[in-house]
């Protein structure tokens, strides 16, 4: 990719990834020239699914979305956006719950580095409520969640729950 390239980061759990963020995703490569979607390594609370293993449900989900790489990082987002030299952080906004927290990080990104700017992106209204500790649950309940998540992870979070 050339120095002006347009790269963007979409960092997250995705634990497991569902409609909601592959939404997010298609938006994202319509205005990016590559979006990196990065697993998040260190976060507070413990994953069903090993960041390996998330990062294969991501790759089976996305493959037909064009200039779609997937990572996984640890420590601080604005530094790990720096080292692949990403314009922009990708952020979903589901409903005006998710604002307050979004923003506050935003204005944290901001200030630890002014040039990697923080989008927003709404996904389609049919996803707004929808969020992996919601499919979990349904889930690990015997609830169908094939409207939540692709087959595949379907699948292994069916797996998954089984043997947990």
């Amino acid at each position: 990719m050339s120095d002006n390239c347009k790269i963007a980061i979409y960092p997250g759990s995705f634990d497991p990834i569902t409609y909601g963020h592959i939404d997010i995703i298609k938006r994202a490569s319509i205005i990016f020239d590559e979006v990196i979607v990065a697993v998040a390594k260190n976060i507070l609370k413990e994953p069903l699914f090993s960041v390996e293993e998330r990062m294969v449900l991501i790759e089976n989900s996305i493959r037909e979305i064009p200039h779609i790489k997937v990572e996984s990082f640890d420590g601080l987002l604005v530094d790990y956006a720096s080292r692949k030299h990403a314009n922009a952080v990708i952020r979903g906004l589901r409903a005006v719950s998710d604002f307050e927290y979004e923003l506050q990080m935003a204005l944290m990104n901001r200030k630890l580095n002014e040039s990697v700017i923080t989008v927003f992106l709404m996904p389609h209204e049919k996803y707004s409520y929808l969020n992996s500790s919601i499919v979990k649950e349904v889930a690990r309940f015997g609830g169908n969640v094939d409207s939540f998540v692709p087959p595949f992870v379907q699948e292994k979070l069916l797996v998954k729950l089984r043997h947990s």
